[in-house]
């Protein structure tokens, strides 16, 4: 299973991407395979400031539907508009192509909250 190291995840399999005060968010490759084909990705929180473990969007797969959470307080200032289209960007690069949005993190000292690729391991098997 492909988990990089250069990231963060969180207890909810989101992977999160910290670059300076923004945040680039999306779910790990063990949460879009556990959900199966992935058919629809709803957000509509773009220009809202959330708080950390707040939900800010939808992820429908064949299977299920699941509520995706905030990894870090913030302002999600952008959305990946190609989900809209392609919602099998997160099954087919979940790290890359598949991410869903932007965050300007409001707290730093969030971050420690977050866990590292072993810890994630950990946790998934």
């Amino acid at each position: 299973m492909n988990l990089p190291e250069s990231l963060k995840y969180t207890k909810d399999h989101e992977w999160v991407r910290i670059e300076g005060n923004i945040a680039t968010v999306g779910i790990t490759e063990f949460a879009q395979g556990e959900l199966g084909d992935i058919v629809f990705v709803e957000i509509e929180t773009e220009d809202e400031d959330l708080d950390k473990e707040e939900v800010f969007g939808t992820i429908e797969a064949v299977k299920t539907v699941s509520d995706l959470y905030m990894p870090l307080s913030g302002k999600i200032i952008e959305v990946n508009e190609n989900l809209e289209s392609q919602p099998d960007l997160v099954n087919k690069e979940p790290y890359d192509g598949g991410w869903m949005v932007k965050i300007e993190i409001r707290d730093k000292s969030e971050i420690e909250t977050l866990i590292t690729a072993a810890q994630y391991k950990e946790l998934i098997n």
